[in-house]
């Protein structure tokens, strides 16, 4: 009601010369929050929704239908197109962690490698690593069973080490690139890819170490353990034993890390070559060979082809053609509706571009003094409390503001940032990701969930709010 006030209010603005532009921004307003009413009470999902708000905008903005509708497919095809063919990759990729166990096999390496009394810090760890090619749901699942027998064999509750494991999960898969929302976020504001990852890795950092902090202390006031027979939990205290996790057939430590490891390491070398142009000085020569050689090989598209290939003839070796074929099959299913999501987030972008509503907006947002760098991070936040969804709230998000940090003065990693951290905000009953810790440790009581995953996510947010603002005031 209140988007809906304001829109009437710019659409029945006087003078000449604010007419248009309170037209534009009007429907902008009634867009925005057609496309809230949509996600929320009808049956239209989030897709069209995103469509259906770029033709609202641009019909109330004046826009020639011509020229809207061009606006709409120019958005939806250049942004598929500069991130379709990695995210396709990358979730193939994901799909053969997951059927070899390569997840699980990082999992026990970091475990064995830090020693008992620091389960969490392994956990959350793996799950830094692991979500940037699993979905953080998928991946909780996978590593859900290694959670209980660490819980049987430590003594400690299951609800510690499994928050500490999604925290850890939720974080790259909401923050760093090449996970599929991140790199969604990456492409609406079409920022080099390399300098997002580096920069989403700093601000990640103090969320992680304030989301350790609180869940690896949540077993201390909320214990469960699973029963003996492996069905169900319990809640009365057991003592630690010698049970060891069977790893038998799981992959080698080098294959299993390699899919992961080596598209991060080439985008981040092509980052280092392409922003020092170091060997690029050399032209002619071999130097500058081995550095346009290294900027193609760390292409998005060249480094997580390459982290495919590597999990095809390393991971899928082992299993019949026709199971991992439908094993990665399935995996570009389950993404489908991702990508339709950012492809309609670029077309409602591009709307705002062609209509002039962009500039607007970010015109009264400079004159009325609020800071621009809030302004990504408190729409993502607002959408994320309103629907629950964390890729939602950060593609939407993008794709309202990227058209505006020109105007707002706005450094696009700083926005992009701030799109990705306003989706942990309060993880609540409308977000699928807090029934799957929830229900997965156990735990029952809605009291306990809130303090489970909800206060968790708000830790999240919190610590990633401060550091944003930190990180803009210091170096942007």
């Amino acid at each position: 009601m209140v988007i809906i006030g304001l829109a009437i209010f710019f659409i029945g603005s006087k003078g000449s010369s604010q007419l248009e532009s309170s037209r534009v921004i009007g429907g902008l307003l009634i867009a925005i929050a057609a496309l809230l009413f949509m996600i929320l009470k009808t049956r239209i999902s989030t897709f069209p929704a995103l469509i259906i708000a770029g033709i609202i905008t641009g019909s109330l903005g004046g826009m020639k239908s011509d020229v809207m509708i061009q606006s709409i497919t120019k958005g939806f095809g250049g942004t598929l197109g500069h991130i379709g063919i990695v995210i396709g990759f990358g979730v193939m990729m994901g799909a053969l962690l997951q059927l070899s166990g390569a997840s699980r096999r990082m999992a026990l390496t970091f475990i064995r490698f830090l020693g008992k009394e620091r389960e969490e810090l392994a956990l959350v760890l793996i799950g830094l690593i692991v979500s940037m090619a699993v979905f953080c749901d998928s991946a909780f699942i996978v590593l859900t069973p290694l959670v209980k027998s660490l819980s049987r064999s430590s003594g400690k509750s299951i609800v510690g080490l499994g928050a500490t494991l999604a925290a850890g999960l939720v974080i790259s898969h909401s923050m760093i690139p090449p996970a599929v929302g991140p790199f969604g976020v990456a492409s609406q504001f079409d920022m080099p890819i390399g300098t997002f990852m580096l920069w989403s890795m700093v601000v990640a950092i103090p969320v992680t170490i304030c989301g350790y902090l609180y869940t690896s202390r949540l077993g201390e006031k909320i214990y469960i353990v699973p029963a003996e027979d492996g069905d169900g939990f319990s809640r009365e205290r057991i003592q630690p034993s010698e049970t060891a996790s069977a790893d038998e057939h799981l992959p080698g430590k080098v294959i299993s890390f390699a899919p992961l490891i080596v598209p991060i390491l080439l985008i981040l070398l092509a980052t280092f070559f392409r922003e020092t142009g170091i060997l690029a000085a050399y032209q002619g020569q071999w130097q500058g060979t081995l550095g346009q050689m290294c900027i193609t090989l760390g292409h998005p598209v060249v480094a997580v082809g390459t982290g495919l290939l590597i999990a095809v003839i390393g991971l899928g070796g082992c299993y019949e053609r026709k199971e991992v074929i439908q094993s990665m099959d399935n995996a570009i299913r389950s993404a489908g509706i991702i990508l339709l999501l950012i492809g309609g987030g670029g077309a409602l972008g591009m709307v705002l571009r062609d209509s002039g509503a962009a500039n607007m907006i970010a015109g009264y947002i400079v004159k009325i003094g609020v800071p621009g760098v809030l302004l990504p991070l408190l729409l993502s936040t607002l959408i994320r409390l309103i629907q629950g969804s964390g890729a939602v709230a950060m593609i939407t998000a993008a794709s309202i503001t990227a058209p505006m940090i020109k105007t707002l003065g706005v450094d696009p990693i700083i926005a992009g940032l701030g799109c990705t951290v306003g989706s942990f905000m309060f993880s609540y009953f409308n977000d699928a990701y807090f029934w799957v810790v929830n229900r997965s440790l156990g735990v029952t009581e809605v009291q306990e969930q809130v303090r489970v995953w909800s206060v968790t996510s708000t830790i999240l947010w919190a610590a990633g709010s401060v550091t944003l603002l930190v990180v803009n005031w210091l170096f942007f």
